[in-house]
């Protein structure tokens, strides 16, 4: 227990001062584990020239460990992919500065779509795939499209007047508005003890936790667009008996077509025997 009785007051007139200038805390490790980063292969792609220069003069002082920085790299090694991909800073910078672009790239099945007009909204990477893609809205089919960065061939910013940025921006809204849907999963009381472990499964997902101290009961407002729900779906399959869907029809109808499914096979092998 700590022997200063105004610690936590301290520590929150801290935190407060730096919110209020944007500034953030970093701590000793923070700094070793940036520095040790630094001289990984794919740092002069993912930094501009200025920007590591800049790093490295920060981090000049700080000693990290070299044996340490071999065994975080090196250990149970497989085939490595990189995580940095050559559009990231120019989708970046677009996002930014609210540009458009045009761009060529490549279908799934392999047809080249060129000189499409759009505007970048959001870059996501999917932990599992290990790779990058692009929400951007289409200016010609005016609905949300999702590129692999790997299957680019060719952008180029375009500059917008002010005006078509606010309407694109609108319409992106309207767009993500109308595709959201709200689940609602409660979290069986015998398995309050994992709550930890079952918010991480919907780590990904903009969520909301709130709790019934009455019934001692957990549940979790999920949103999530409409073509993330099978992923939402298995997530909460490999759950199992910890979560329970009471709100969302559409999950509720899939969780039961799957049980339903289930049942029959399991009931079909039973008649076999």
């Amino acid at each position: 227990m700590s022997q200063n009785p105004f610690e936590k007051i301290f520590n929150y007139q801290i935190m407060t001062r730096l919110e209020e200038t944007d500034s953030i805390a970093i701590t000793t490790q923070e700094r070793g584990w940036l520095k040790m980063m630094l001289v990984h292969p794919e740092t002069a792609n993912a930094f501009t020239p200025e920007t590591l220069k800049r790093l490295e003069q920060i981090l000049h002082m700080e000693h990290s460990n070299a044996e340490m920085k071999g065994i975080i790299l090196e250990k149970a090694k497989g085939q490595e992919r990189s995580v940095y991909h050559p559009h990231l800073r120019t989708l970046r910078r677009m996002i930014m500065n609210d540009q458009g672009f045009r761009l060529s790239y490549r279908t799934k099945i392999g047809e080249v779509r060129s000189n499409q007009s759009g505007f970048p909204f959001k870059l996501e990477y999917s932990m599992i795939k290990r790779e990058w893609m692009l929400i951007w809205y289409s200016r010609k089919r005016r609905w949300l499209m999702y590129t692999k960065l790997d299957h680019i061939l060719y952008i180029q910013g375009t500059s917008l007047p002010s005006f078509r940025i606010d309407h694109i921006k609108g319409r992106l809204q309207n767009l993500i508005e109308h595709r959201q849907k709200h689940a609602l999963i409660e979290i069986d009381r015998r398995y309050n003890g994992e709550l930890s472990r079952i918010l991480y499964a919907f780590s990904c997902f903009d969520k909301t936790v709130d709790y019934d101290e009455d019934s001692n009961t957990y549940r979790i407002k999920v949103c999530y667009l409409e073509d993330e729900c099978d992923f939402l779906l298995s997530r909460i399959r490999f759950l199992g008996l910890r979560v329970k869907v009471v709100e969302g029809s559409t999950l509720q109808a899939r969780m039961q077509e799957t049980a339903a499914i289930a049942l029959a096979r399991y009931t079909q092998n039973e008649d076999e025997r």
